[in-house]
């Protein structure tokens, strides 16, 4: 493999669902007889709250279940051992990546275990759970939500995410469905900038056609096999 200094990965629910993690989105789009935008919008939050922290609860009291898998394990070792610029764009709101011990990482749809205080605008670590309306540890607002990006809202860090596939040798997405934008058209940008350009997912995905090339199968055996190449060719 061409040796790369600069390296752009997307990773989606695919690299998550290996771990058991369900995908946000199951074959009926459906939780608890609720539709996924009755959970996952700010108009939702703004009509039910209780069922929308409910649901996150729920979700981050399951990460407790689940652990890193091995393509968590070896973008890990790529975030440890390549020498060369490197950045990891997870759409995924699970910790997975964390602790496998990437750091390297940029979470575009926030994190489970985070809260946003709809008062002070503050980010905070966040273990526990919402649904009880707990005091904002800032400023002391009960003004608490996930800090999760809900459709209908801008993904975070675009900038930099943008300025990253302006500057990288190699896109590679990772376990996504090409579907869902912005990130749908990050191969598209990486292109445009002359970037190469891969995809590792479980089957081809919406955007499977606009990658130099494709590999199709579980990313915990395909990840560690792109990883020891890349890093074989340093």
């Amino acid at each position: 493999m061409t040796r790369r200094r600069r390296i752009v990965i997307l990773t989606g629910a695919g690299i998550s669902a290996e771990s058991g993690v369900p995908t946000f989105r199951g074959p009926d789009g459906l939780w608890e007889g609720h539709r996924v935008e009755d959970v996952a919008t700010p108009e939702a939050f703004a009509r039910d709250p209780v069922l929308v922290q409910r649901f996150y609860d729920a979700r981050r009291a399951a990460l407790a279940k689940v652990a890193p898998n091995a393509a968590h394990d070896a973008l890990a070792r790529l975030d440890r051992d390549f020498d060369g610029e490197l950045l990891i764009v997870t759409q995924n709101v699970d910790d997975l990546h964390e602790r496998a011990g990437a750091t390297r990482l940029l979470h575009m749809h926030g994190e489970l275990k985070r809260a946003l205080c709809r008062g002070c605008g503050e980010s905070h670590v966040w273990e526990g759970t919402l649904i009880d309306d707990p005091a904002c540890p800032g400023c002391g607002a009960k003004k608490l939500r996930p800090d999760i990006v809900w459709f209908g809202e801008m993904p975070y860090e675009m900038d930099r995410i943008e300025r990253a596939l302006a500057k990288a040798d190699l896109f590679v997405s990772i376990g996504t469905s090409g579907a869902v934008y912005p990130a749908a058209g990050y191969v598209q940008a990486a292109r445009y900038h002359g970037a190469d350009t891969l995809e590792i997912n479980l089957e081809p995905s919406a955007g499977t056609g606009w990658f130099a090339e494709a590999r199709h199968g579980p990313a915990g055996t395909l990840v560690p096999t792109w990883v020891d190449e890349v890093l074989g060719a340093r």
